[in-house]
């Protein structure tokens, strides 16, 4: 069944808004598998929408189902004989005011996208779930499927008896749908929630399935919310319900206190689904999550933190996003760089996670510099002009480059300005939506700062500005002269931009830690050069860091002398973000060939075990693990860097106190490296015995580290060498689950051998059923490191096979494969010029665009592993 769903443009969208304004959607789905009706493949679908036109306009209503059974438009029955799904329902000389009744047989999803529907092989029990952005909710229910065209809804479920119904708004009422007439069968039980609030399409939710449920409820001055949480019923065991209420609670009060608007939404449930493709969706009141959130084994304190990220992330587009919605996709970096902004924000304020901003600048800002030098890098502020180009914009400029400024908008107009700017904002466009512009506009006259310029320089143009400190230092050991000097935004058109920076100076204390012992906060203005006088005369310390805070974006350099001090002592710097900060110019300098990747990774197996924080760790190993797979030269790599590597990292876990987050991070990374013999046997006898007695005294080996082992040990090709699997048989019977039998999957693909390849290049290239979840774990294991010889013969097989594929299937299942097989694997100008040859084709913009940045890595990389020989 064609499943790819229509390519609506902006101009269309606003041809459709300009014609009409819609008020309500009534509902009315039917998920029973009563006779004669729909079934495992389909559901049946009724919507009534009420909407103003301007008299004798014509429109087009979207749909995309397995067909149509009728449509009525102010009592007068459509011709549906000839409907298409690229094009929807179109809709003849419309009156002033309108109905439209569709009614129609709508298909369940198997990639995540639309109403998607699982089976769970623990107990066989049906599971669903919807996902509409950006625009399929289509997918579910006849809609002007835009975000500007807002309403309200009302919504009606038929549903097996025993099955959870949620929705946006809280249920009115639920009774039994009455007898179907058949053997004595009923027909299900009918759940009817109120209305909702004015919303855009994208935001509408639907969940059902026997969902394992926990409550509870916040309240403050603004009244009560109640709460809830759900994941299916095999996974209830590990829910961790009291630890998620309390980092919810803490996030609406934050919220509450300085947003000046109370939550608008009713009630507030977050459920935790299967096969989700994405971490999570905003729906309003209703949000879904990834279900491997719900943590089964023992996973680090880093894992908590990104998680309560996530949460946070969704509950602050409740305000924005929700409440006040973009007009177009062009301001989808505004909804996901403040989600991400605030998040961070309340994380560092309101909860355990304090040092949730060194998280920031160790995760999103290095997503967001590797995706800012893509020759596809685009500005904050993108064009969008149509579905298809958003789709590939949820990327690291979108999120993190995007954040990463308006935490540079923050210390360039101060926060209590910046928050009084947001509550006038919310207060304006209440229930409607807004752009950009409004926004600045409300900033500008909380603060008074003209943000004109600011916004040009920051939002309309690409790539990062180096800052580099150049000073002298007198006889007397005191700075005569410090300047910061800025470099040309690369790659880009050279501009130069405003920054808000912080100068910090660090130094030996008594303990013989490096500490900051002075600190300079200025404006840089948009030249090469600023002087910073306030720091003549100061005392030169051990390193400078022009970055110090993290309050720009921006490329950060180290003055020779810093450079040494780093390579000798990261470990003594004594806070974690000066620290991580040092870390990621000591990475960038790596991804640029300024530096050997071999010695990028003999500084992270010098300075890892002094690191703190288990997630810059996290983060570091596997930088390094990218060092040496990608940009090391391979001879070194192979004989010396790997197994070096290795060894390290069994080093330290043994070093590790026994049970800790530092311990299980050096043993993850252990599984996922190139791993030499006597490591091999490590791990079998872990999997199989007592960790103890390999030292390792405390580990935990729970699920998820034995599938971790058995794929290292398969990738190694030190288990299930033939075409029989019965270690990984053996541990998919002992974890017999949806994530199990994902994780056994990964294991099979990830074998040196070529049927193996074979069988896992067909199964995700050709299967158009497979889930594509289950996609994602055959590609995550199909490029095996080391395996690169063997996977020769897929380089030219990948630019055969991607135009179709594209063509073929669905948005998220398409960018899996494009993204995921992309042949990273081979470091060569032979594969730079299969890739020259592709992109010399014609191809949808969007999937070019994947395609060059899957060869500018393998650029970067060559050029890192000559400068490594070199």
């Amino acid at each position: 069944m064609h499943v790819v769903a229509p390519n609506l443009t902006r101009d269309q969208a606003e041809t459709r808004s300009g014609l009409i304004s819609v008020s309500h959607y009534a509902i009315d789905l039917d998920l029973t598998d009563s006779a004669g009706g729909p079934g495992e493949k389909t559901f049946r679908s009724s919507t009534t929408v009420s909407f103003t036109a301007t008299p004798g306009a014509s429109t087009v209503v979207d749909i995309v189902a397995a067909g149509i059974h009728s449509a009525t438009l102010n009592g007068t029955n459509l011709d549906v004989a000839d409907y298409d799904e690229s094009t929807g329902i179109a809709l003849p000389d419309l009156a002033e005011t309108n109905e439209l009744t569709v009614v129609a047989d709508c298909v369940y999803s198997h990639t995540g996208e639309g109403l998607h529907r699982f089976v769970d092989p623990a107990d066989g029990s049906v599971y669903l779930y919807s996902q509409f952005e950006t625009a399929d909710a289509k997918r579910m229910f006849a809609c002007f499927d835009q975000p500007d065209l807002k309403a309200t809804f009302a919504l009606t479920v038929t549903a097996p008896a025993g099955w959870a119904v949620i929705s946006n708004a809280a249920a009115g009422h639920a009774g039994d749908a009455g007898d179907t007439g058949d053997a004595g069968d009923t027909a299900g039980v009918r759940h009817v929630f109120e209305t909702t609030p004015v919303m855009s399409t994208y935001l509408v939710a639907l969940i059902a399935g026997p969902y394992a449920k926990w409550t509870d409820t916040y309240t403050d001055d603004h009244g009560t919310i109640p709460l809830g949480i759900y994941c299916r019923a095999s996974l209830a065991d590990h829910m961790d319900a009291e630890r998620l209420f309390t980092e919810t609670k803490q996030g609406f009060r934050f919220y509450h206190d300085n947003f000046g608007t109370p939550y608008a939404f009713g009630k507030y449930d977050q459920l935790f689904v299967p096969e989700f493709n994405a971490g999570a969706m905003e729906n309003a009141g209703a949000v879904t999550f990834l279900e491997d959130y719900v943590f089964r084994s023992k996973v680090t304190r880093y894992s908590y933190e990104r998680r309560a990220e996530t949460v946070l992330h969704e509950m602050a587009h409740m305000w924005f996003g929700d409440l006040v919605t973009m007009r177009w996709w062009d301001d989808l970096w505004l909804n996901e760089s403040f989600a991400t902004f605030a998040s961070v924000l309340c994380q560092a304020e309101a909860t355990e996670y304090t040092n949730a901003w060194t998280t920031f600048a160790n995760v999103e800002k290095s997503w967001a510099y590797r995706q800012d030098q893509l020759p596809s890098t685009h500005p904050i502020a993108a064009d969008i002009p149509d579905l298809a180009a958003v789709e590939v914009n949820f990327d690291g400029i979108t999120y993190a480059k995007g954040a990463s400024v308006l935490k540079q908008l923050v210390a360039y107009v101060g926060l209590e300005d910046f928050l009084a700017g947001l509550r006038s904002y919310f207060r304006d466009h209440a229930y409607g939506n807004a752009t950009f512009d409004d926004l600045l506009s409300a900033l500008e006259t909380a603060s008074g700062r003209d943000l004109s310029d600011w916004g040009a320089q920051w939002l309309r143009t690409t790539g990062l500005n180096t800052l580099t400190p150049d000073f002298t230092v007198g006889e007397d050991g005191t700075y005569t002269a410090f300047a910061v000097v800025q470099g040309p935004a690369e790659p880009g058109a050279g501009e130069r931009r405003v920054h808000r920076i912080a100068v910090g100076v660090y130094d030996d204390d008594a303990a013989g830690k490096l500490v900051r012992t002075h600190r300079v906060e200025l404006d840089l203005d948009a030249a090469e050069r600023t002087d910073v006088a306030e720091l003549v005369g100061v005392p030169a310390g051990r390193f400078v860091l022009v970055n110090d805070d993290d309050l720009t974006y921006c490329s950060l350099r180290l003055d020779p002398a810093s450079l040494e001090t780093l390579t000798s002592r990261i470990g003594d710097i004594a806070e974690s973000l000066p620290r991580t900060l040092a870390w990621s110019a000591a990475w960038e300098m790596t991804r640029q060939a300024e530096t050997k990747a071999r010695d990028f990774v003999a500084l992270v197996e010098r300075g890892v075990d002094a690191e703190t924080e288990v997630g810059v760790v996290q983060r570091l190993l596997l930088q390094a693990q990218t060092a040496l797979g990608s940009y090391a030269d391979p001879e070194w790599a192979e004989t010396t860097g790997w197994p070096g590597f290795a060894d390290r990292l069994l080093e330290l876990a043994r070093a590790a106190e026994p049970g800790s987050d530092h311990q299980l991070a050096h043993v993850g990374a252990l599984t996922s490296s190139v791993l030499a013999d006597r490591h091999l046997e490590v791990l079998r006898a872990v999997l199989d015995g007592d960790p103890t007695e390999q030292g390792l005294t405390g580990l935990t080996v729970d699920t998820d580290l034995r599938w971790r082992i058995v794929t290292a040990l398969a990738r190694s090709g030190a288990v299930d060498t033939g075409d029989e699997t019965p270690t990984i048989d053996a541990e998919a019977e002992r974890d017999n689950t949806a994530a199990g039998a994902r994780h056994a999957a990964a294991a099979r693909a990830a074998r040196p051998q070529a049927a193996v390849k074979e069988r896992a290049w067909t199964s995700v290239i050709e299967d158009d059923s497979l889930p594509n979840i289950t996609a994602r774990a055959i590609i995550g294991a199909f490029p095996g490191v080391g395996q690169g010889e063997l996977l020769a013969p897929f380089v030219q097989r990948y630019f055969d096979v991607v135009a179709d594929v594209w063509a073929r299937r669905s948005s998220e299942v398409a960018q899996t494969v494009v993204v995921g097989l992309y042949p990273s694997w081979a470091i060569s100008e032979d594969a730079v010029a299969a890739a020259d040859a592709f992109l010399a084709g014609d191809h949808p913009p969007a999937l070019a665009r994947l395609v060059v940045e899957g060869r500018a890595g393998v650029v970067r990389a060559l050029r890192a592993r000559a400068a490594d020989r070199a």
